[in-house]
């Protein structure tokens, strides 16, 4: 492991790797993220890539440990847009994120489809007004 022997070169690798990390969210493509962190940092070409590969490493390992919660986390972000959606009164996108959560709720730990079964309907709160105000008449 490169800097073993001097603390202070570790640390300036591993700050230079949290850079890389935190820059891959721009969504740039990895040869154009290794290329500008190379020069930016003033590093060689081969020594970004190793720090790319690094940060790679924390990737699939930050996704291994945080898996089993992502779908919960999903499922709370999905609700929150359901109920927002529906007080704003946009039906559509209410129904659709049910329809996300029913077909989630479908599938089990597995991948595999469940036998439970969700039927959720919506009824317009314009027609529940209508219905309870008096009718003229």
């Amino acid at each position: 492991m490169p800097g073993e022997r001097n603390p202070e070169a570790a640390a300036a690798v591993d700050k230079r790797c949290k850079a890389l990390f935190r820059k891959q969210l721009s969504g740039l493509p990895a040869r154009q993220l290794v290329l500008s962190h190379a020069a930016e940092e003033g590093i060689s070409e081969a020594t970004a890539w190793r720090d790319w590969k690094t940060v790679c490493a924390w990737n699939d390992s930050g996704w291994s440990d945080e898996r089993d919660s992502m779908l919960a986390r999903i499922q709370t972000m999905r609700l929150a847009l359901i109920d927002k959606a529906t007080r704003k009164g946009q039906l559509q996108t209410a129904m659709m994120g049910l329809k996300d959560l029913q077909e989630t709720l479908l599938l089990n730990s597995d991948g595999e489809e469940s036998t439970v079964k969700l039927n959720i309907n919506i009824e317009a709160a314009e027609a529940r007004i209508k219905n309870a105000l008096p009718q003229e008449g």
